[in-house]
């Protein structure tokens, strides 16, 4: 399947068995290793000291000195923080919550205080405040605390409702009552063929029902998409028409868990489904550099144009936000009867 013209387009629930008697289990409440939470706690820092640089500032040129000047003490203690907070994340995952936003808090204290020594050396020990640049330093980092807290909280809904939804997607009545007619038809046609059927089917629901963490591999998302497409396959012949592009540099990228077999099942229900001659799915995945770009593409019938709700996209455009920020690119396109979903992820 050649997809060049949209190549430039582009520019569980099951849980496991717990003992009946379990200590109580600590994890990490916030996590500022993301590209996305450095880069927005440096636009707040150097927001704070422009707004700080406009007291006593008697025209804009002493403005932007004074900004330039309060951003060359505050940045390395901002930047400090992030990474001493990303470098002991496993270690403060150990910690209470309390202890570990106490951490942040005194943290903050001590690279203020640095932040002060470096203004210091600027403009004299006379004409800075220990103990204001201390208390500005907690209050800072405070917030930062409180915003990555917040955002590892609403994180946690985002996934139940993400595996809720996929969940459903996976067991739905008619694709099992399908699966399995398709079994039972083969049985005495193909017994062999109808077995491999059934373990097919096995391992998707395994990898459905089975809890996980929040990521995979990329390598067995693409092995869960195989099982579903294998199925599919029987049920639809000479319909459904799959290629796989499969870079082996690219297995080793980190993918929510469970986000590539909804959108090969968007492909089946809205390219093959409709159409009596079926449709062409391409299963794509390159790393290229520090990126792997991912793709599902398929052909559609005429004038179907878009069609769907596009929950399963938007739940997967969601998913990869969560799990790589800023580092995550989602993007569809439909050009000339071809329809791709086109995904990428750090290496």
């Amino acid at each position: 399947m050649d997809d060049s013209q949209l190549l430039s387009a582009f520019q569980e629930l099951a849980r496991e068995q717990q003992p009946k008697v379990a200590p109580p289990r600590h994890r990490a409440i916030f996590d500022a290793c993301h590209v996305g939470v450095v880069l927005r706690a440096v636009v707040f820092v150097e927001a704070v000291m422009a707004v700080g640089a406009m007291f006593g500032a008697e025209s804009l040129v002493q403005w932007v000195q004074r900004t330039a000047v309060l951003s060359a003490a505050a940045l390395p203690g901002a930047l400090g923080w992030l990474v001493v907070t990303c470098s002991c994340k496993w270690l403060l995952a150990r910690l209470p919550a309390m202890a570990q936003q106490g951490f942040g808090v005194a943290l903050g204290t001590v690279c203020g205080l640095y932040g002060c020594g470096i203004l210091a050396l600027v403009t004299g020990p006379g004409q800075v405040s220990w103990v204001g640049s201390a208390f500005a330093g907690a209050l800072l980092s405070s917030v930062m605390v409180a915003a990555l807290v917040l955002r590892a909280k609403g994180r946690m809904p985002a996934e139940t409702t993400a595996r809720l939804a996929e969940l459903q997607a996976r067991i739905r009545p008619h694709f099992l009552f399908n699966s399995l007619n398709s079994a039972i038809a083969l049985v005495r046609e193909d017994p062999a063929k109808a077995e491999t059927l059934l373990e097919d089917l096995s391992e998707l629901f395994r990898h459905a029902l089975v809890s996980k963490e929040e990521s995979a591999t990329l390598t067995e998302e693409v092995q869960v998409a195989r099982h579903y497409l294998a199925i599919e396959q029987v049920r639809f012949g000479d319909r459904l028409r799959v290629e796989w592009s499969i870079d082996p540099r690219a297995g080793s990228a980190r993918v929510p868990a469970l986000f590539l077999q909804p959108l090969v099942e968007n492909a089946v229900k809205h390219g093959v489904e409709p159409s009596p001659s079926g449709a062409d799915v391409k299963v794509t995945t390159q790393r290229r550099g520090s990126v792997v770009v991912i793709k599902v593409t398929n052909t559609v019938p005429a004038g179907q144009g878009r069609r769907g709700h596009g929950v399963a996209q938007e739940n997967v455009r969601d998913r990869l936000r969560l799990l790589h920020d800023v580092q995550a690119q989602f993007q569809t396109a439909l050009i000339d009867g071809l329809y791709q979903v086109r995904m990428e992820v750090p290496a």
